[in-house]
């Protein structure tokens, strides 16, 4: 029987990366996007069987470019059967210094970029009776911190979408799992947007101490192999979840005081 086929968007880098090595080791035929093709063929000659591993480029940001994407993504392997959304970019600004350009930006790739994926993806899924959304947002995606707040919007949206979809398409045996990281040692904030829209080139002391890649990936493959609906990976900073939840006075206080950046 043939392998199952994953096609994981911000595949050339942390988070990205560590699944496809996950993925790969475990057997799994898989798509590799972003927008940078050389690391991604770096991410390939990583991984255990290079010649389950396909390289597929692509630009979030580009919308009328993905449909496109999608039909050369199934062509590949003949099938998909777990997309797992990676893709996107992160913020540290403050809203009163930060330019709307940045703010559409973050929603264009974060937000519009996949679920443009979703959309053209759907109807293979659905023909199919099978498939499987996996959806990395951020615990930001479930409530709002300083310096980030058109990213926390993009993330928010993302889980109001997707539980739309997995009640819509729960019909057709189409899962969808949200994974909320915290702190995850990658470059994320290195590559994050500023007020003017340049990169914030440093590293956060939070994602510095952060969980590894490699970490957050076994915890992932852990959640799309149990098919669970959502799931928090980090350290401490997941009780935020659940202080916003059931004392969300105490939480704002903290917020005020929390060192974020």
């Amino acid at each position: 029987m043939p392998s199952s086929v994953i096609w994981i968007t911000g595949a050339s880098s942390g988070i990205g990366e560590a699944c496809a090595l996950k993925y790969s080791k475990k057997g799994y035929r898989v798509i590799l996007s972003s927008r940078n093709e050389k690391e991604l063929q770096r991410v390939k000659s990583k991984c255990l069987s290079p010649q389950d591993i396909a390289i597929l480029p692509l630009d979030l940001s580009d919308a009328d470019s993905l449909p496109d994407k999608v039909k050369e993504a199934i062509q590949i392997f003949g099938k998909i059967d777990i997309m797992l959304h990676n893709g996107g970019i992160s913020q540290r600004s403050l809203i009163q210094e930060t330019e709307l350009s940045v703010d559409r930006k973050l929603m264009e790739v974060n937000f519009f970029g996949t679920v443009c994926l979703t959309k053209a993806l759907l109807p293979h899924f659905i023909q199919n009776r099978s498939g499987h959304f996996a959806v990395v947002t951020s615990l930001v995606g479930k409530f709002g911190t300083p310096y980030r707040s058109a990213y926390s919007a993009s993330k928010h949206a993302l889980h109001g979408f997707f539980d739309t979809l997995r009640a819509e398409q729960f019909k057709d045996n189409i899962v969808v799992s949200m994974i909320c990281p915290g702190f995850i040692k990658t470059n994320v904030s290195i590559n994050a947007l500023t007020s003017d829209g340049s990169p914030l080139n440093q590293m956060d002391d939070a994602q510095e101490k952060g969980m590894s890649p490699e970490e957050c990936a076994d915890q992932i493959f852990k959640a799309i192999s149990h098919k669970k609906e959502e799931v928090y990976i980090g350290g401490k900073e997941i009780y935020g979840v659940y202080l916003k939840r059931f004392f969300p006075g105490i939480f704002s206080k903290f917020l005020r005081k929390a060192k974020v950046r």
